[in-house]
């Protein structure tokens, strides 16, 4: 279970029958905050055990990754079900970011309303219904006279909207997208809550046939170490194995060079970098990758210790690509994969994320 979310579950709470009607959606809400949102636990720090464990998962059964063994978190589904049956009608839903839309979408879920996006289009499904706003900063008057029973919203942006939620009075849960690995599990967790289990178990086969196939085209392969920069114009941090784009090293059968840490990032100085000695440099970015390239660039031509790393003399760093190596999971996982295939075990080619016909204000509001 995730450390942040564990509050709710302890929380003390009086017995249904003693409690609002409001009170008690409010209390099964929280419940299922914390439960879906928790899916990231299997690879998370917060379990001093895991970090040491999480490659040998990877190795083993493919499917065993996407195991939801918590009875807390089984009950929490249980929870949700019940709530969505007992409307009695299809539930009212707002997804507000693009890649839980394309969740949505691949589990033929009907939606009151979607995020705004200016990077990716909205599924024709979803072609007449309300937009809502940017993933980061939805428009709670429109959320709120939508009368949604259900938001639902990455987990990333938790601390932020989860207050905005509460005031509208709706019940919510924020879907873990920092790894494939609860990309998938709340894929399951929907499904079931949903009554879109068909529908869930095709996309997890999906994911199991092609990873199972993947792992087989790396199992004589090495583990090359890896720093993954992450940027942002003017500044940098380590991306360690509870980010994203680590989550997909990771997969790939990179060893990240900082994993073990309970963040997804970090702030270290290059003399400690040098200290880990990576095989191979990759280059991310958080948002306007244009700008963050240069930034990149400028930083490994005028900072002198840069020049002693051994992945720079041998040509082994990277940029990137900005489109399929955002802050959260989605169905293009398998592109990034290839990529990083490309870079982890063949020559590898850089491709700069300066060749995105995307603007700079479009990526802003990604």
């Amino acid at each position: 279970m995730s450390c942040a979310d564990v509050k709710y579950l302890q929380r003390p709470q009086r017995p249904p029958a003693a409690c609002p009607a409001r009170l008690r959606r409010r209390l099964a809400a929280f419940t299922l905050l914390a439960l879906l949102a928790c899916c990231m636990a299997l690879l998370c720090a917060c379990d001093s055990s895991q970090s040491t464990t999480s490659t040998a998962v990877i190795a083993g059964d493919v499917s065993s990754m996407l195991d939801i063994d918590d009875p807390n978190e089984k009950a929490g589904v249980v929870i949700a079900k019940q709530k969505v049956q007992e409307l009695g009608r299809a539930p009212r839903i707002i997804a507000t970011s693009p890649a839980v839309v394309d969740i949505c979408d691949r589990l033929e879920l009907d939606l009151v309303g979607v995020s705004q996006s200016d990077l990716f289009d909205t599924p024709e499904r979803y072609a007449d219904v309300a937009v809502v706003g940017a993933p980061m900063s939805p428009d709670m008057e429109i959320v709120g006279s939508l009368a949604p029973d259900w938001v639902l919203s990455p987990v990333s942006l938790k601390s932020d909207l989860e207050p905005k939620y509460e005031a509208v009075g709706t019940d919510y849960a924020f879907l873990n997208l920092k790894s494939v690995q609860g990309f998938y599990r709340s894929i399951q967790e929907m499904g079931e809550i949903f009554d879109r289990e068909e529908q869930a178990q095709e996309l997890v086969d999906e994911f199991t046939d092609f990873y199972r196939d993947y792992q087989e085209r790396n199992a004589s392969k090495g583990h090359p170490k890896v720093l993954i920069l992450m940027g942002l114009p003017g500044s940098y941090v380590i991306a360690t194995e509870n980010s994203y784009v680590g989550n997909l090293v990771e997969l790939a059968g990179g060893e990240n060079v900082y994993a073990g840490s309970s963040e997804e990032f970090l702030t270290v100085n290059t003399e400690d970098m040098k200290t880990k000695e990576p095989d191979i440099i990759l280059r991310a970015s958080h948002a306007l990758p244009d700008q963050v390239k240069q930034m990149f660039d400028d930083e490994f031509q005028t900072n002198d210790i840069w020049k002693h790393f051994d992945a720079v003399k041998e040509g082994r760093v990277y940029d990137l690509p900005y489109e399929t190596f955002g802050m959260s999971a989605g169905f293009d996982y398998t592109e990034a994969l290839e990529t990083l295939q490309d870079m982890l075990h063949g020559e590898g080619t850089s491709r700069d994320a300066s060749e995105s016909d995307i603007s700079d204000e479009e990526q802003a509001l990604a």
